[in-house]
């Protein structure tokens, strides 16, 4: 299977494309800059209709800045009801749709993506997290607009409770599925148009959670939980952080980000049973006595994989996402501590917050 694999020496990456590899040097830092002091900025979103997209938007405009939403044809519009934000309809394959969108603005955030936890659906993955980001990279570029864009840790290699994940840590996709295999070939795509001259930066999001959860995203979890008996956890663990923390890093990586860098934006590291009761104590539910042995959980995946050949969609329990539950998804934010002065807040707040929003949206019950 052709993949693409992305990693930093200092200033230098390789790229294995189609069994080729050749060096790829990464631009230095040309400079870090605050629109803070000089003017209201006006800023691109894509993904406005989606979790972190939304919050990201509110967060700007909470700021006094200006907003133009990138969405499809097809999007839902209710997330954006009540907000005072511009909104532009783009179709991502078309290169002049993109370079229409970015016209007069100060900053381009990607943060739309397709999510899938499976091993189905590599190509389309690919259509959407590569091409979208490539395209959106390469407008952006020709008209030195600075970028940000919206990875996440599954893209970095995992960490563990004895060595924390941070930038520099690169391993190859595990596991590569779908999401993970797509997310770091975009990276990589957009490293190569950081290299020709674009003023971009990654933001590598943990695992968030918070009010504005419209599709749901993460916040399934907490519904599932909620109306459901579980008896077994994954025996893994996140990083887990408020969406809110995350909004308001991406804004500073926006002023204060150094071109070229990557920035992990993480939380609290838990493991799943330790999220798991703390979403059951403030839904006042029953939380998971047992972690999923690594024997039960391969055999649960393979039996979601059989069972998925005999459905139009790939089951949500298949091998990749078993198998990615089993793992201690633990990173540091150091770096964006330092530099961006991010700033974690409670988990347990973040919890309340998404499960008072879930239950005024009727999503569950109190």
């Amino acid at each position: 299977m052709e993949s693409v694999y992305c990693k930093l020496f200092n200033e230098y990456s390789t790229v294995e494309a189609g069994g080729g590899l050749r060096p790829l040097a990464v631009a230095p830092a040309r400079f870090s800059f605050s629109w803070r002091d000089a003017k209201r900025m006006r800023i691109l979103v894509t993904g406005a209709t989606g979790f972190l997209g939304n919050n990201l938007i509110r967060a700007i405009l909470a700021n006094g800045d200006e907003v133009v939403a990138a969405v499809r044809s097809s999007s839902d519009r209710d997330p954006l009801r009540g907000l005072d934000v511009e909104v532009v309809v783009v179709d991502f394959e078309k290169s002049a749709d993109i370079s229409f969108a970015i016209n007069d603005v100060d900053a381009v955030v990607h943060a739309a993506a397709m999510i899938q936890l499976g091993w189905s659906k590599l190509e389309v993955s690919r259509q959407v997290n590569v091409g979208y980001t490539k395209r959106i990279a390469e407008a952006a570029r020709r008209k030195n607009i600075r970028m940000i864009y919206v990875s996440s840790v599954d893209a970095l290699g995992v960490g563990n409770a004895d060595k924390l994940g941070d930038e520099s840590k690169l391993d190859p996709p595990n596991p590569g599925c779908s999401y993970v295999v797509s997310k770091r070939e975009a990276e990589t795509e957009f490293l190569i148009e950081v290299a020709n001259g674009l003023d971009g930066v990654i933001v590598n999001p943990g695992f968030m959670i918070g009010p504005n959860d419209w599709k749901p995203s993460s916040g399934e979890m907490m519904i599932f939980l909620q109306k459901s008996l579980i008896f077994f956890v994954p025996a893994g663990g996140c990083s887990v952080v408020d969406v809110r923390d995350v909004a308001d890093g991406i804004i500073s990586a926006i002023q204060h980000g150094r071109s070229g860098e990557r920035y992990i934006l993480a939380g609290e590291n838990l493991t799943y049973k330790e999220l798991w009761k703390q979403m059951a104590s403030v839904m006042n539910s029953m939380p998971p006595r047992r972690r999923m042995s690594n024997l039960l959980a391969s055999t649960v995946g393979k039996v979601g994989d059989f069972l998925s050949r005999f459905t139009k969609e790939e089951l949500v329990v298949n091998s990749a996402a078993t198998r990615m539950g089993q793992l201690y998804h633990w990173y540091s934010s150091d770096k964006a501590k330092q530099e961006l002065g991010y700033q974690i807040s409670s988990v347990e707040d973040a919890i309340s917050d998404a499960y008072d929003w879930f239950c005024s949206m009727g999503y569950i019950k109190k």
